[in-house]
């Protein structure tokens, strides 16, 4: 038997386990209502992490693509790039995997000689986690962008309503009497 075979007979568990330590990386009442609100519309971030770790968790079965698995990776670091998470604790829940697979699967990897492929598995979650900080850097790019843009904006209305703006581009266009 395959790591491989191991990793898909154990799926549920593994997940369940894998969503459990998500989720304690929020305060304990919002874990709790994202564990246990089933409702897609009701509970759409508890929704999209479920969505997203069983598809990263499939890459980490059958090979990481990249196009295959960042919809995945981004349903949930998109979220937890607007949240007060510092970069490793936005990406750290992939290495999490690691701990999980290694707990739940400890007796048969060591019975069965299955470190090499486990090596193997765990170099995929590595790679995921590094398409995941790429994810994760884009999003806050565009937070950054987006709140340059309303600092622009903001800034020239206040100069309109001063009545500044006229006075300031009368002095750049050279109309200034100076």
């Amino acid at each position: 038997m395959e790591i491989k075979d191991l990793l898909q007979d154990r799926r549920e568990v593994i997940l369940k386990k894998w969503s459990h330590v998500l989720l304690q990386s929020y305060p304990e009442e919002t874990s709790r209502f994202f564990r246990k609100e089933k409702d897609p519309f009701a509970n759409p971030v508890g929704s999209a992490f479920m969505e997203g770790i069983s598809g990263i968790y499939r890459s980490v079965l059958n090979g990481v693509d990249r196009d295959e698995v960042s919809p995945f990776l981004d349903r949930i670091i998109r979220i937890r790039a607007v949240q007060d998470f510092t970069p490793s604790e936005a990406i750290g829940f992939l290495f999490l995997l690691k701990k999980v697979i290694r707990e739940e699967l400890f007796n048969e990897i060591s019975q069965k000689g299955l470190k090499e492929e486990l090596y193997v598995i765990e170099s995929r979650i590595d790679d995921l986690a590094l398409i995941a900080f790429d994810i994760y850097m884009q999003c806050r790019e565009k937070i950054y962008d987006l709140k340059a843009s309303e600092l622009r904006n903001m800034t020239y209305k206040l100069l309109e309503r001063a009545n500044l703006l006229k006075d300031f581009n009368d002095e750049a266009n050279g109309d200034g009497s100076g």
